[in-house]
């Protein structure tokens, strides 16, 4: 029978900042009932928990019990936690000590855990011992907390083999720990992971797995390449009397020489500039800086560098004992002179130099190995994909297996009398080149989660068939007798929204906007519910989808498809003729849509006169007030900016792109994005008015009048002043801004003006101030995400906040808490981020797989002139590439001129600005085994130096094809 312990008093005490003393008094209720998760016990009621086998971890090498379960501690976790990821390494013990311990520790290790434990094909068992009466262990006056963790560790891990005595066989508990400073204090089987792991049969590859034990800098023989980074007691004291600042540190993709930092409370980033003054920070870590005084501020170097490893860091020897590569650093020291700039005092920004690491936000890095200098040494150095993140020393004894594999890495550390940063082998994802390697590879490195859903979300969905009841239709408004359709793009399946148009008695429109009701199968705090919160968003690749919901809900149930009844949320409009909004109401509804049409069937219907259908005569209706309501906007000051998009016909079979052409778009588009933009901005309205301090939200803020600076210089490079003071300037002075015989300028123009934008983000109401609520690209106060709740978790929750404001649902606790809002809304900004930046990455490595057998001519605008390069857009791919204006490591000169005013290249008769139009010939260099990069090289006009071997193909050069253009925010 279960048993509950009375709240056991927890008594603390503790000092708060103003010198006073503080009784902190905690209440926690102990059980006796909690099952242990091993299939060998005897003891716990049968439960579907269980994931530990009953013979575990056989065939050992006999140091050990052969069947034992191994408990790691939170320093095992954080540091090994591929390790505990490899498929050979089962039967893991996680008690709940250890994991509290972890999230405090590491949260990306804390993720990584959390994932692995939901993990239901993985061994691995989660135990409450903090609220177990018989595991649980209170901390003892003056006991440290580290000391407290490590002896309930030990506590629990007894009490578990106690409990299993009676299992035939009864397994052991071992406990592992990462060095071997705790074996003395454990009284309990325990080893270090690292004896662990010598012990086992497939020893040698899963000793590359480890992390290997920090290394003390020896003071009086290391060579130091970094000054050291000061102590936490330091850092502390300086930020407090801003001596220093605390800000996230973003390398630079184009030279890893130069990195910013952003600090709250600065309205520029702080620039950090050369090796010494990056001092081993890594993009994404929270780092503290000293900012140099005025004088010494500069500004970026326009240079494009690329990180070349030394030859002591290839082989690791002349690392190893830390000897100097005179040449490299030389080398490495020209670079950072030429960095050096004479730069005007309204160009310079803020500058200064990392002083210490306050947190380390590292994670595992995809990549390849570079080929080793010596046949004898076991050290590589690792390149990894992301160019933001930088070389890395790894030793391996599988290096001649790795070499032309996409593989894995983990970054251990950074001592200052290492050039690179080292780290450890953790798996091999396939040949490079490989689609599935290429696309494992950019799913991990933008952290979307892809994994199978769980058994557990999937005992969530409903039974099938499912059926609509009348009980069910009797709690909605009922609109399956209107004329709805729905407008996506070609193959669409996870149909979020339909519209319909019809007129009123009264000579008025009614317009409705349904949504699919997802939040009917998604109940909050569900296994499915969780999964969708943590996913954030589906990820649209170009070969496939990873979807935020099962199929089952995503492609079908809540699917809005033509002829089949289903589950809506909707928005109604009654406006009049000329698309002034009299009124709006909200419901929960049953559609059956009369057709599920792509942009192009909605064109053609609405350009056939001979059509007169219901549906036709809808989408013709709404047609003409989008173009009102559109034109109405563009008045406001919302701006409609432009950015390259194209699509790929893929190969049936192979699955590799056969073609690729820029998306063209219609009328309809528009005319489903304004009605969308309306729905939003309605919702958004109503939710805030009902649940002012906790509405889900979505704003854009305005960027700074300086972040308009490239686009500014652009345009007057081209005798053309555009305004940016505020966005109803800036939107009609680019309406304004064409070049007579240059069709294609303005597209440009809004192209950069696109780079310039700040990025729009979802925000708890109660956490910002109503002013800042703004959504500065669409010219509109308020702002949410309605309509896509299918694809976008945010969705989900405005839809629980709709239903809720119109007595359709019922509040909960975590709805209505704005911390755990503020948490949701930054899970799902990050998400939403790393979703776009997967897509780019997909449509990137499509374009270089269509290009691998081949070369082709095609038109191309320079987009930013750089000190050493030019960076051009090529419109009917929607590429943008770099071309190099000097020979690598500047080795040979091909003699151009960089005027840093007029942002221009000059050699001879030949000078490159931003918008100049060129002749590119594009191809992919496929000389290294290890790398396969796209290449860009000028064809026209012809450059001095330069020689370009004959295409294969030539595209015909004409007329610029249409971009897409950028509405807002739907």
């Amino acid at each position: 029978m279960a048993c509950r312990d009375p709240a056991r008093q927890l008594i603390s005490i503790r000092r708060t900042n103003d010198g006073n003393v503080q009784r902190v008094v905690r209440e926690r209720y102990l059980r006796n009932d909690i099952a242990c998760g091993s299939a060998a016990c005897r003891v716990c009621p049968p439960s579907a928990n269980v994931r530990l086998q009953a013979k575990p971890n056989e065939g050992l090498c006999g140091k050990f019990p052969a069947n034992h379960y191994i408990a790691p501690n939170a320093e095992v976790v954080v540091n090994q936690i591929a390790l505990l990821e490899h498929p050979e390494i089962k039967n893991i013990l996680i008690f709940s000590t250890v994991a509290d311990e972890v999230e405090q520790l590491s949260l990306p290790a804390f993720e990584r855990l959390k994932t692995l434990c939901a993990n239901t094909t993985k061994n691995i068992s989660c135990f409450a011992n903090e609220f177990h009466r018989d595991t649980f262990v209170e901390r003892n006056p003056k006991e440290s907390k580290e000391s407290r963790n490590l002896r309930s560790l030990v506590v629990a891990s007894k009490w578990y083999v106690e409990h299993l005595k009676h299992a035939q066989p009864s397994p052991a508990v071992l406990i592992l720990t990462n060095t071997d400073k705790d074996l003395a204090l454990i009284d309990a089987p325990a080893m270090t992971v690292f004896d662990y792991v010598g012990a086992l049969k497939t020893s040698e590859p899963l000793l590359d797995v480890l992390a290997k034990p920090s290394t003390l800098e020896d003071l009086k023989t290391s060579t130091f390449h970094y000054p050291p980074h000061l102590k936490p007691s330091v850092i502390q004291a300086g930020l407090k009397s801003a001596k220093y600042f605390q800000g996230k540190f973003h390398a630079s993709r184009e030279n890893y020489l130069e990195a910013t930092v952003s600090v709250e409370g600065l309205d520029k980033s702080v620039l950090i500039q050369g090796h010494v003054s990056l001092n081993r920070a890594v993009n994404e870590d929270i780092v503290a800086i000293e900012i140099f005084p005025e004088d010494k501020w500069s500004a970026p170097s326009n240079l494009v560098l690329e990180e070349e490893p030394d030859v002591d860091a290839a082989s690791g020897e002349a690392s190893e004992e830390n000897e100097e590569n005179e040449k490299s650093r030389q080398l490495k020291d020209d670079m950072e002179k030429k960095m050096q700039q004479k730069v005007a005092k309204k160009d310079k920004q803020p500058t200064g130099k990392v002083v210490g690491i306050i947190k380390r936000n590292w994670r595992t890095y995809c990549g390849v190995l570079r080929p080793k200098t010596s046949k004898t040494s076991t050290r590589y150095v690792f390149v990894p994909a992301d160019r933001k993140i930088p070389l890395v020393r790894v030793e391996t004894q599988q290096g001649d297996l790795l070499q032309g594999k996409r593989i894995v890495v983990a970054i251990d550390e950074w001592p200052r009398s290492s050039k690179l940063p080292i780290g450890h082998y953790v798996k091999r994802l396939g040949e490079v080149g490989d689609k599935n390697a290429e696309n494992e590879v950019l799913l991990l490195e933008h952290d979307v989660q892809h994994d199978k859903f769980s058994d557990a979300v999937l005992a969530c969905l409903p039974t099938m068939p499912w059926i609509l009841t009348d009980e069910e239709v009797k709690k909605r408004t009922d609109f399956r007798h209107l004329a709805i359709c729905s407008v996506d793009p070609p193959g669409c399946t996870d149909i979020d929204d339909a519209l319909h148009y019809r007129v009123l008695p009264n000579g008025n429109i009614e317009v409705g906007v349904h949504i699919a009701d997802v939040t009917h199968f998604v109940r909050p705090g569900n296994a499915m519910d969780q999964e969708a919160a943590s996913r954030g968003t589906t990820v649209y690749l170009v070969d496939q989808r990873i979807d935020m919901l099962p199929g089952l809900l995503s492609g079908n149930l809540c699917s809005l498809r033509g002829g089949e009844e289903r589950l809506a949320m909707s928005s109604v409009w009654e406006m009049t003729q000329t698309a002034e909004i009299l009124n709006v109401t909200f419901s929960k509804s049953v559609i059956r849509s009369r057709a599920a049409l792509t942009y192009g069937e909605a064109q053609m219907r609405i350009d056939d006169a001979s059509l007169t259908d219901e549906v036709t005569v809808g989408l013709r209706g709404l047609n003409r007030l989008a173009k009102i309501l559109r034109a109405r906007r563009k008045l406001n000051g919302a701006l409609f900016l432009a950015s390259p998009e194209v699509r790929f016909n893929i190969d049936s079979e192979t699955h590799d792109p056969i073609d690729v052409q820029t998306k063209e778009l219609k009328e309809t588009n528009f005319m489903v994005e304004e009605f969308m933009l309306l729905a939003n901005i309605s919702v958004a309205e109503k939710i805030h008015k009902e649940f002012p301090e906790y509405a889900l939200l979505r704003r854009h803020p305005a960027p700074p009048l300086s972040s308009y600076d490239p686009v500014l210089k652009a345009a007057q490079s081209k005798h053309l002043d555009l305004t940016a003071k505020d966005g109803k300037s800036l939107s009609d002075s680019l309406e304004k801004a064409y070049i007579p015989g240059q069709p294609y300028f303005n597209t440009m123009l809004r192209i950069l003006t696109t780079r310039c934008m700040m990025q729009a983000v979802y925000f708890c109401s109660g956490t910002v101030e109503y002013h800042d609520y703004q959504h500065y690209g669409l010219a509109t106060p308020i702002y949410t995400h309605f309509t896509s709740p299918i694809r976008r978790y945010a969705d989900v929750m405005v839809h629980r906040f709709l239903a809720a404001a119109i007595s359709k649902d019922v509040t909960y606790p975590e709805l209505l808490d704005r911390k755990v809002m503020d948490k949701v809304c930054q899970n799902i900004n990050y998400r939403h981020r790393m979703a776009q930046y997967a897509g780019r990455a997909s449509v990137s490595l499509h374009t270089q797989l269509f290009f691998r057998n081949r070369k082709v001519d095609e038109e191309a605008y320079v987009l930013f002139v750089r000190k050493n390069a030019l960076q051009v857009l090529i419109p009917k791919y929607g590429l943008e590439g770099t071309i190099m204006l000097s020979a690598k490591n500047d080795k040979t000169d091909i003699g151009f001129k960089f005027d840093q005013e007029d942002q221009s290249q000059t050699a001879g008769s030949v000078t490159f600005r931003t918008f100049d139009r060129l002749v590119v010939q594009i191809s992919v260099d496929q000389s290294s085994l290890q790398h396969h990069r796209l290449v860009v090289n000028v064809v026209e006009p012809i450059i001095p130096g330069f020689s370009v071997t004959p295409s294969t193909e030539t595209a015909p050069v004409g007329a610029p094809p249409k971009m897409r253009k950028i509405a807002g925010d739907a």
